[in-house]
């Protein structure tokens, strides 16, 4: 099957049955995506059955360790890397946290980091405090106009002092698609290391890590369909030279070793249902047999084909209109289902009258101060966004330019 089947799709998420959310088109999935229902019922199992400390020597307790070492070992698959080089942690946010705190002893007076204005503020202001260290701190910045990363500006700005540079694969304001292999290739290049805040990127698509570029790498599972957890990978040999942020006794287990608290059991285990789900989608829409990596690669295509009509239509409607700015590319290629617009009246209230007529949308900043602050757009209201992705229907998208229709 050479095209997404909306109908099967949707028949996998839960909420899409639900009485209170009957008629309502959802354009807020950049906040966190709907739970299919493989992580549902796979939470709701471990609960009931094997909710008590895992890897003890009983029969209920052997299955809750074996189900979060297979979630490890699954998602691996997915990803198209090695089980040790994943890690879990309550949310990207607070993984990069830990990840910096890791960096500190490697780090020395006088390295050189480079982050964007482009980032969420997550993958952004912990490195930025670094300064306090003595590190050097430069900033890669956006064009004004597009919003774009200029990469002749980061050769610019690399050096034989440069240890790592921080960027997303994708703004969660401005949707475009960075070129992270050929990024990777001058990091590399300069000796450094390149860090990737895939939280934009990762809903339309789980990245093959092994040849996507990247040393590390951050996504929320909240974002991809499944509980509310951050991934996190390093590429082994980097982290084998990180130090450890969990108790000392569990230094040499790589999955513990950037996760200072306890892990949530049931939420990792849960993870299996991200993957139940690429499998279940993958032998619907294909008849071959393939190695999980392979399956993300094929519903990676068909949910990349689907989103770019849905978006290629919803900004045809916004062009057409010359009371709003669009942030980000106007067409809908290299960039993901996330548009944000500037329109004339404060975007809050344009959210408040869409919610009348059943759409959910966001309005902010997005913790994207910076780009704000970059293209010349007040933080305070913010942006309206409107976001989206595989699950979301043709009729969707024609609900939301309806009321946007009434409202803007």
């Amino acid at each position: 099957m050479n095209k997404l089947d909306i109908d099967f799709v949707r028949s996998q998420f839960p909420a899409f049955s639900q009485e209170n959310l009957q008629g309502w088109g959802f354009f807020e999935n950049a906040g966190g995506s709907y739970a299919c229902g493989q992580v549902i019922d796979r939470l709701g199992r471990y609960y009931n059955e094997t909710k008590i400390q895992p890897y003890g020597p009983f029969p209920a307790s052997k299955r809750a360790g074996e189900e979060m070492d297979s979630a490890r070992i699954r998602l691996a698959g997915l990803l198209n890397i090695h089980p040790d080089e994943l890690s879990f942690g309550p949310s990207t946010s607070q993984n990069t946290y830990v990840l910096a705190n890791a960096f500190r002893a490697a780090l020395n007076e006088g390295d050189e980091i480079i982050v964007t204005n482009q980032d969420h503020e997550a993958n952004t202001g912990v490195w930025r405090r670094m300064a306090d260290k003595g590190i050097v701190i430069k900033e890669w910045k956006i064009d004004s106009e597009s919003g774009a990363l200029d990469t002749s500006v980061l050769d610019d700005l690399l050096s034989q002092h440069t240890r790592l540079v921080a960027m997303p694969h994708c703004s969660n304001i401005l949707a475009i698609h960075n070129n992270i292999p050929a990024i990777a290739q001058k990091v590399h290049a300069a000796g450094a290391l390149l860090l990737v805040d895939g939280v934009s990127f990762a809903p339309h698509g789980l990245p093959d890590l092994k040849n996507l570029g990247a040393d590390l790498y951050l996504f929320s599972l909240y974002k991809t369909f499944g509980p509310h957890q951050g991934a996190l990978y390093v590429r082994r040999q980097v982290l084998d030279q990180l130090e450890n942020q969990g108790h000392y006794f569990n230094a040499g287990y790589p999955e513990k070793k950037l996760t200072p608290a306890g892990p949530d059991h049931a939420q990792i285990s849960a993870v299996n249902g991200i993957v139940d789900y690429y499998e279940t989608l993958f032998a619907h829409h294909c008849d071959e047999v393939a190695n999980l990596s392979e399956q993300a690669k094929h519903m990676n295509a068909l949910f990349s084909a689907h989103e770019t009509d849905l978006v290629g239509k919803l900004l045809n409607y916004l062009r057409s209109r010359n009371d709003l700015r669009i942030l980000g590319p106007s067409s809908p290629e290299n960039r993901a289902a996330t548009i944000a617009v500037l329109p004339s009246r404060p975007a809050w209230d344009i959210t408040t009258d869409l919610a009348e007529k059943k759409i959910m949308a966001g309005a902010g900043d997005f913790y994207a101060v910076r780009v704000l602050e970059a293209l010349n757009v007040p933080v305070d209201p913010g942006v309206l966004r409107l976001s989206f992705v595989h699950y979301t229907s043709q009729c969707e998208i024609d609900q939301l330019i309806s009321a946007l229709d009434q409202t803007l």
